[in-house]
């Protein structure tokens, strides 16, 4: 597996071009997000990807987790592995001072977070989840219950976990099962939990599981769950009532063990602490998930990155075939129909990238406004862009983990080279966190429909601002394209929304309307990027690859707006259709 080199020059172009990073450090609250220290942490940052998780990476693939009676044991190097990244102290960097951690702009975070899912989807999993149990501590948890236990996990001595399926629930919460019983104050849980991702390991002594359950009095369905801490150590240092039953043996990520967890199997029942108000469990535990959609469509970026990198590689060594204007055999990236594939992931890539840096940089600057105004808007944004992140960048990394494979010939079906491990790595990111239909489902109905378009309608008038400021030069062709899926994207909303009175043809295009919402954004950000790219300081290589994979972007991938708006048309026939006959 050819070795990852971490794209800084690009993520640090993304950070400032797209998420607003200077911008962000004029504020008070990012005040230390000076250039200086961003380039610092990003330069270090990626010397801990290339020398320690990437090498790392094919390893746990080959060897995978054990289970026996004394736990989980992770991959061959995991656990010195994740020593070197916990002293370092990596976890705390967007978490605020007043919580232990570093205070810097989660768009920060996240161009290092796409470096671990670059090198190492697997371990990468391990700290995305505890921060998303920082989130709903910071969010929902009382004081007794932070001081015990935020610490260690801002600290990275301490790992989380998100508890939500149970065998018969799946993605239905409402059928969830498992049940706390009051005890002073405290709650004995019983029941089991399915797909809990690092759900036992040996990395840190203890883990703290966010665990969806109902009280016996409870109302059925969602509305009668609540959200407990159950930590794997109780605060004297007893074992508590829980244990991994099984580990799953999975089609990728076979370093990240996915348990089986066993709640009460004593019979006493695991103790457990309750996060926030009774019966309002899935709000508290949405903080986690908006958290985790947000890092699972940086996933797909991230093992995109890789995937494209690899297949770069093997392009450029591998000789093969001959062409015009050369002599012999030539390196089969000399192929244009190689090149279509090497530029498509590419420009695929780099837009799921944009995406997520937006994204983060709304975070930032709605918990750091500088009016009313503006933190309402970028709320907004970014309650409608989460969905999207989610389910198109971890859409599109199906087809660039694809294309990686077919690069690579067929050295890229058998597992040598490493694409094969990008594809079936790849392959769970658009279920994890709620499947793209459940993505797509939100999108349309409480992301559009539910304020008759208003989100969405100040989005494209954003992207209209952008085009109007293009007049001359090639940004200029650039911009015409955008306009022209701009309009299309505009009938669409239209039509979504002359059909909203028929759930059942809403959610028929659904999955069309978000997708092609990200080809637009993605696009958009193509163009703001190429704007910024005159006045930015960098080298002409970079801004000649930049324009590249920006205008094959808006000229060969823009268009899928097109074929999306044309299914949403025609999305009756599925809304129609007997199910019997499908």
């Amino acid at each position: 597996m050819p070795e990852y080199i971490a794209p800084v020059k690009e993520l640090a172009f993304v950070l400032d071009t797209v998420a607003g990073l200077p911008d962000l450090a004029k504020r008070d609250a990012y005040a230390e997000a000076t250039p200086e220290l961003t380039h610092t942490v990003l330069d270090e940052a990626a010397k801990l990807a290339s020398d320690v998780f990437a090498p790392l990476n094919v390893v746990g693939d080959t060897n995978g987790v054990t289970l026996d009676d004394a736990g989980v044991h992770a991959a061959p190097g995991f656990v010195d592995a994740y020593a070197s990244y916990q002293e370092s102290g990596w976890l705390s960097l967007a978490i605020p001072e007043a919580h232990g951690g570093q205070g810097l702009p989660f768009a920060l975070h996240i161009a290092v977070s796409e470096m671990w899912n670059s090198a190492n989807l697997s371990f990468a999993l391990c700290p995305m989840l505890s921060m998303g149990a920082i989130e709903a501590l910071i969010a929902h948890g009382n004081p007794v219950l932070n001081e015990q236990y935020l610490a260690g996990l801002v600290a990275a001595t301490v790992t989380g976990t998100m508890n939500l399926t149970e065998p018969q629930a799946g993605s239905d919460l409402a059928a969830v099962k498992t049940i706390a019983v009051p005890d002073g104050d405290a709650y004995r849980l019983t029941g089991q939990k399915i797909y809990i991702t690092w759900g036992d390991h040996d990395l840190t002594d203890n883990i703290v599981h966010m665990v969806l359950a109902r009280t016996p009095d409870a109302p059925a369905g969602v509305r009668g769950l609540s959200l407990f801490l159950v930590p794997k150590l109780l605060t004297n240092g007893d074992v508590n009532d829980l244990r991994a039953l099984s580990v799953e043996h999975k089609l990728g990520i076979h370093a990240s063990p996915t348990c089986v967890m066993s709640f009460g199997d004593s019979g006493q029942g695991s103790l457990g602490y309750l996060v926030g108000e009774l019966n309002q469990g899935l709000a508290c535990m949405f903080t986690m998930m908006n958290h985790a959609r947000l890092e699972v469509g940086l996933e797909g970026v991230g093992v995109g990155e890789r995937a494209l990198q690899a297949a770069r590689t093997y392009a450029n060594d591998r000789r093969q075939g001959s062409a015009a204007g050369h002599d012999g055999q030539v390196p089969i990236v000399e192929h244009p129909d190689v090149r279509r594939m090497l530029l498509t992931m590419r420009a695929l890539t780099e837009a799921g990238r944009a995406l997520v840096a937006y994204s983060a940089g709304a975070l930032d600057r709605a918990h750091a406004p500088v009016s009313v105004d503006e933190a309402a808007a970028e709320k907004h944004r970014l309650e409608l862009l989460t969905p999207v992140v989610k389910a198109w960048c971890t859409e599109v990394v199906q087809e660039v983990a694809s294309l990686g494979v077919q690069v690579h010939g067929g050295m890229g079906y058998v597992e040598e080279t490493g694409a094969a491990q990008f594809l079936r790595d790849a392959r769970i990111t658009p279920i994890y966190e709620g499947t793209n239909g459940i993505q797509a489902a939100d999108f349309i109905g409480r992301k559009f429909l539910r304020d008759d378009g208003a989100a969405l309608n100040a989005l494209f008038a954003d992207v209209d601002a952008t085009i109007a400021t293009v007049r001359v030069g090639t940004d200029a062709d650039a911009a015409a394209r955008l306009k022209v899926a701009l309009d299309e994207a505009r009938q669409a909303a239209d039509l979504v929304r002359a059909g909203a009175d028929d759930p059942s043809v809403s959610h028929a295009q659904a999955w069309d309307f978000l997708m092609l919402n990200g080809y637009l954004v993605g696009g958009w950000l193509y163009l703001k990027q190429l704007i910024a790219l005159d006045g930015y300081d960098t080298d002409d290589e970079f801004r000649a690859a930049k324009r590249l994979s920006a205008m094959h972007y808006l000229g060969s991938l823009l268009p899928r707006v097109h074929l999306h708006s044309a299914a949403i048309r025609s999305a009756h026939i599925v809304a129609m259709a007997d199910s019997a006959a499908v």
